[in-house]
């Protein structure tokens, strides 16, 4: 059990036989009335995202997440081979709960798997990855660096936006959480 002073980013709550990850939260002090803590739950199964708003010291369920390092190793049809990086045991996690976090996948990436009752619940990505740009058009004749972007396709088949001086070729670092571009890498 917790209370609303316990709220953490990433906690995973207990509601109505279900599992909620707080994504963000607030603690609201109005000037008449009671406080009360406003929260964004993210559905750890389906990923849907609401809105929920607590009384002030309100005592809520936790529910307990074991998150384990590990490393992506290969993809194996509709399912990706992560190893345990302490006991090197194999984990299998469907397409549907990797989700999004596919375009980023390179092998030998580590990553961190949340269990629950031995369960794999969600993956979690570093928060940037390096990658090598496989395809972009190239830039045009008096394209400035802050002129604009264009699309570029990365290694791992991923589509991002870059800016006009990146080349087929050139490593970049991308934000795992968006997709956005984050730099350029020097080899």
């Amino acid at each position: 059990m917790a209370t609303t002073a316990d709220f953490k980013n990433g906690l995973v709550l207990q509601i109505d036989g279900q599992l909620w990850q707080i994504v963000e939260f607030q603690h609201v002090k109005p000037g008449k009335g009671p406080a009360f803590v406003r929260t964004k739950l993210k559905n750890v199964v389906s990923g849907k995202i609401v809105d929920k708003t607590f009384n002030a010291g309100v005592k809520v369920e936790t529910a307990t997440v074991d998150r384990r390092d590990a490393t992506y190793l290969y993809r194996d049809g509709n399912e990706y081979v992560f190893m345990d990086s302490e006991n090197f045991e194999q984990h299998q996690l469907p397409e549907s709960l990797v989700g999004d976090a596919s375009k980023y996948l390179l092998e030998s990436l580590p990553v961190q798997i949340a269990f629950h009752d031995g369960t794999p619940l969600y993956l979690e990505l570093p928060v940037s990855v390096e990658l090598e740009v496989t395809h972009t058009e190239p830039g045009l004749q008096g394209d400035r660096s802050n002129a604009g972007t264009k699309p570029a396709t990365v290694e791992t088949g991923a589509e991002i936006q870059v800016p006009l001086f990146i080349n087929t070729g050139d490593k970049v670092k991308v934000d795992t959480r968006d997709g956005s571009y984050l730099g350029r890498v020097n080899a």
